[in-house]
């Protein structure tokens, strides 16, 4: 697959838009292989001054081995890594100006809190008084100050993740690296910690880059997602410009779920689209350019969808007309999935209104799918 620009950020009308600062971190053409085996290929990749960026994707897209070559623990076989303006591709860590916080905080278990975030400050002979100061503050800015004293054996989870955050921020770094920091909290505490982590990006306005395998933290935290497949940058984008226009296949299908359908125009009428849709004849907005007789992929995420009963007489033309097959009471949403004629399932998800006898439906019931146009995604077949 053809790696896309990273400045390429699909935005509808009306979505929102990240204000980029100056570039502190380039990746220019950065290429890494293990064994023969091609981990990055050719990756190109501005991370700006002061964003939380998301390196999202499955497990060996390469997204880690990114985030190493950035701290230095890698160094890759082409390309350049620059930061602050200095390429720093054959620079070893602790001669730039980035720091870490890996997934199993890497604590020194004999040591206290306030020894494990003074360590790099003493090997770097900062003055005892002035050790004792950052310490203390890196301790208040991650809500710690009276846990100086304790081992690491001694706190939670969530405590030793803010221990690690502390001992990277201490050192004042201009970009923190964070790689799946949260993977081994429990729900509840990794959902506090993303927030604690972001209000934390915030206050202390540098940049922050997460590498992460989960969508919902990606999309919730970040300025900026960067989704990776494969060594290949796949699409760079705000969290809402990622969700609702994916540009290819493998992101569509990664971040979130999304209903895939197959399609082909069979009529332009005065403009207007008209295609065969998954056996069913559906008016398309018309967002490029099209001609009879071409074939796409329609993409609808779940929530897009909007499912009512049949009547005795239905006009179905433009809808889509299948059979219920699961019914899911979420309290704010109804989740359905429904089996068109064809085999294929959909996946709807609506805000649910007990009132509107249109969620009166039962499964087995012939129900019909629609949705507001312009809310589809077009892609080209890949194949063509």
């Amino acid at each position: 697959m053809e790696q896309i620009s990273p400045e390429f950020v699909p935005v509808k009308a009306g979505k929102s838009k990240v204000a980029h600062g100056s570039p502190i971190v380039e990746l220019k053409n950065v290429s890494k292989s293990y064994d023969d085996h091609m981990v990055l290929k050719n990756m190109n990749l501005t991370i700006y001054n002061g964003e939380f960026l998301t390196l999202l994707g499955p497990s060996g897209c390469g997204k880690t081995t990114t985030l190493r070559m950035i701290a230095g623990f890698e160094t890759p076989d082409s390309g350049e890594i620059i930061i602050n303006g200095t390429n720093v591709a054959s620079l070893p860590p602790h001669k730039r100006t980035v720091n870490t916080v890996f997934q199993s905080y890497a604590l020194f278990p004999h040591m206290s809190v306030f020894d494990n975030i003074a360590f790099g400050l003493k090997m770097s002979k900062t003055p005892k008084n002035e050790i004792k100061d950052r310490v203390m503050e890196a301790l208040k800015t991650v809500k710690l100050a009276d846990f100086a004293s304790r081992r690491p054996a001694q706190l939670s989870g969530g405590q030793q993740q803010r221990v690690a955050v502390a001992r990277a921020i201490v050192n004042k770094p201009s970009v923190l690296l964070l790689d799946e920091p949260l993977s081994a909290l429990d729900a509840k505490l990794r959902f506090d910690m993303q927030e604690e982590l972001k209000l934390l990006q915030q206050k202390l306005k540098i940049t922050f880059v997460l590498v992460t395998h989960d969508q919902e933290e990606a999309l919730s935290i970040s300025d900026r997602v960067v989704v990776m497949n494969d060594g290949v940058i796949q699409q760079v984008g705000t969290p809402r410009s990622v969700y609702e226009e994916p540009a290819n296949l493998f992101t569509a299908q990664f971040v979130g779920d999304i209903n895939i359908f197959d399609a082909q125009v069979v009529d332009i009428e005065d403009g207007n689209v008209i295609a065969d849709v998954e056996g069913y004849r559906c008016a398309i907005d018309n967002k490029r350019p099209m001609s009879v007789g071409e074939t796409f992929k329609l993409l609808l995420r779940p929530e897009d969808m909007r499912v009512e009963k049949l009547s005795e007489s239905p006009d179905t033309i433009g809808l889509l007309v299948g059979n219920v097959l699961i019914k899911t009471y979420k309290g704010a949403t109804l989740d359905s999935t429904i089996v068109l004629e064809n085999g294929k399932q959909v996946l709807a998800s609506e805000y649910f209104d007990e009132e509107d006898e249109d969620f009166d439906y039962q499964v087995n019931e012939k129900v019909s799918i629609g949705w507001v146009k312009g809310w589809e995604v077009i892609l080209a077949n890949e194949n063509d």
